[in-house]
């Protein structure tokens, strides 16, 4: 017996022959690929392992100098690493404003090995005006003046950046044998010829906040060089933390251990514990007896900081009350 169809089957065979018997399709839209461009007439050199391990030396002074203009700004002042990126330094040159303050200093590898290199330190003319003010005991507005630096102003941001100079130093030191120097500074960004325009050199981004004040510093580095040094101390990093010589692991734990030898503990011998009614505390007097469970002759308790330790006995020592130490409390 042939099937009976249903009233919508017959409106779909309906309209399948109105419209020819064709079939709408509809289309999906394919998700979009992630496709990265990538230059090769500027291949990169650094890999991103690298400029990882450049974030960590830099983001450690960052907090140093954060502390630093804080002292000087008498206001919280954060220093962060934004970013970190390898271009061209015809690029970073083009991006300085004309009206900049630029800090040269002097990149001294101390292994014959490492040519010696430049460091620039670009700051907002408006935050060096900052530090100025605020070192000259003014209320430090923020104010941009339609004018260069006196003499004088840049020898004050000489002495604030001669010490930055100094924690640069000591943070590359901690990764890599380094001095470095501050040979001058130059406050017009467009006279600035540290290196070749073709050159490839690493920005690093940081931001400055202080109270209502808001800025970005770059350090602008060279590469030459700089992929050999951070792999160096990349390396040297990773098998100290896999295999430590045992005589200084013996002298860090040997230092630890004069530390704890020098705390405070509280010992005590606990002969007994008894519970009482709040009512028979109150009628306790003098030349009152409490009995307690254990007998005169029975081992007590040694407690360090309240935690059980060792099983003593009560006794005398030169005409004084002692207690020995029999065993150990297994805990």
């Amino acid at each position: 017996m042939a099937e009976n169809l249903s009233q919508s089957q017959i409106d779909d065979l309906l309209k399948k022959m109105q419209s020819g018997g064709k079939q709408e399709t509809v289309e999906v839209e394919e998700p979009a690929s992630k496709v990265k461009e990538y230059d090769f007439t500027s291949p990169k050199k650094f890999t991103k392992d690298q400029l990882n391990s450049l974030s960590n030396l830099y983001d450690g002074f960052s907090r140093v100098v954060a502390s630093y203009y804080t002292s000087i700004l008498r206001d919280l002042c954060e220093v962060s690493v934004v970013q970190i990126e390898e271009q061209r330094y015809y690029e970073f040159s083009n991006a300085l404003p004309d009206n900049t303050l630029v800090a040269m200093m002097d990149f001294k590898p101390q292994e014959p090995n490492y040519d010696e290199t430049v460091i620039m330190m670009e700051l907002a003319s408006s935050f060096g005006y900052l530090l100025i003010e605020r070192l000259m005991g003014a209320s430090g507005d923020v104010y941009l003046p339609d004018r260069d630096y006196t003499d004088i102003e840049l020898t004050i941001l000489r002495t604030v950046l001669d010490r930055v100079s100094e924690y640069l130093q000591e943070a590359w030191r901690n990764y890599f044998a380094v001095s470095t120097e501050m040979r001058g500074i130059e406050t017009n960004g467009r006279m600035i010829q540290a290196f070749a325009p073709q050159d490839v050199v690493v920005i690093i981004t940081m931001e400055i906040n202080s109270g209502n004040f808001s800025c970005t510093s770059n350090i602008c580095m060279t590469a030459e060089n700089l992929d050999v040094i951070i792999a160096s101390f990349s390396t040297k990093f990773a098998r100290a933390s896999k295999q430590q010589a045992p005589e200084r692991e013996k002298a860090k734990k040997d230092l630890v251990m004069d530390y704890l030898k020098q705390s405070d503990l509280v010992v005590e011998a606990v002969l007994d514990q008894c519970q009482m009614s709040f009512n028979d505390v109150l009628q306790l007097q003098v030349n009152d007896v409490i009995a307690l469970n254990k007998r005169i002759d029975s081992d007590i308790c040694v407690t360090v900081d309240g935690v059980p330790w060792y099983n003593a006995r009560l006794g005398e020592s030169k005409m004084k009350k002692a207690v020995k130490l029999i065993d150990t409390i297994d805990m």
